[in-house]
């Protein structure tokens, strides 16, 4: 999975915006998980959807939003994971920046960037644009930094993010990609009012996470999410699911825009 840092996959952590992640790579499949007869303890009953109890996977925090348990982060130390030379097979990288439909003056934000697997590979892509790759650890910025220089991708620009801002430039990106990260965010719903605020006009926000729905993926169920969950965490911020293009060989590829937008 994508998990690059906090995001990540911000916070930060990917993607066409992009941020934090701190999983034990790969996360495969665990029966593991506390017990379920701790006693509930809301902290947390408000508008925000948050929720403060017992966590119920121990690869989670206990923090919930909307009823969903939010995924620990994967930290600088499974940079490797994300290089891994099967990924691209694996994941169908080519499948999915062929479906971001990138316009070569794009400004696409890469959250929970981690070492840049998806920023330089965008990079060429969008040659009169920019790529914001943005991450929560100052040593992902730090191999971003490096690996710009090595593959002289003028047009990427490392960003350092917190867990409730990416630090993105208001009304200016055209795509923020989130791939494998999302569903790690410390802080969701600060996070993605922050994203969804730096979107031009006719900007899209694009997730990728790994199918809920599907047993046969072989993820842990707390870093997998679903279609109906996905739809309702981004509309209770104000983004509006647009399409669903299930062409990945593991994932959902979400696309969303601000709500009231027109389709183009």
């Amino acid at each position: 999975m994508h998990c690059s840092s906090p995001f990540s996959k911000l916070l930060l952590v990917p993607g066409i915006l992009l941020l934090q992640v701190a999983c034990t790579p790969p996360p495969t499949e665990s029966s593991a998980a506390f017990a379920n007869d701790q006693p509930r303890i809301e902290t947390v009953s408000d508008s925000t959807g948050y929720e403060l109890r017992p966590a119920t996977d121990p690869n989670g925090i206990s923090k919930y939003y909307h009823g969903r348990q939010i995924a620990h982060v994967m930290g600088h130390e499974g940079a490797g994971w994300l290089e891994r030379a099967d990924r691209g097979e694996e994941e169908g990288t080519a499948v999915l920046l062929r479906e971001l439909q990138l316009k070569q003056t794009d400004v696409v934000a890469d959250i929970g960037a981690g070492t840049g697997y998806f920023s330089f590979r965008i990079s060429p892509l969008v040659p009169k644009g920019k790529v914001l790759a943005v991450d929560i650890q100052p040593e992902m910025i730090a191999a971003l930094q490096q690996n710009k220089v090595r593959k002289k991708a003028s047009n990427v620009e490392p960003v350092l993010g917190t867990t409730q801002d990416p630090n993105l430039p208001a009304g200016a990106v055209d795509v923020v990609l989130i791939v494998d990260a999302y569903h790690e965010f410390d802080h969701p719903r600060e996070m993605m009012r922050a994203i969804r605020n730096s979107l031009t006009p006719t900007g899209r926000v694009v997730l990728a996470e790994y199918r809920a729905e599907d047993p046969e993926v072989p993820i842990k169920r707390i870093h997998k999410m679903s279609i109906e969950q996905a739809r309702q965490e981004m509309a209770s911020i104000g983004l509006e699911f647009d399409k669903n293009v299930e062409v990945l060989p593991q994932q959902h590829l979400l696309f969303f825009r601000k709500a009231g937008q027109n389709k183009l």
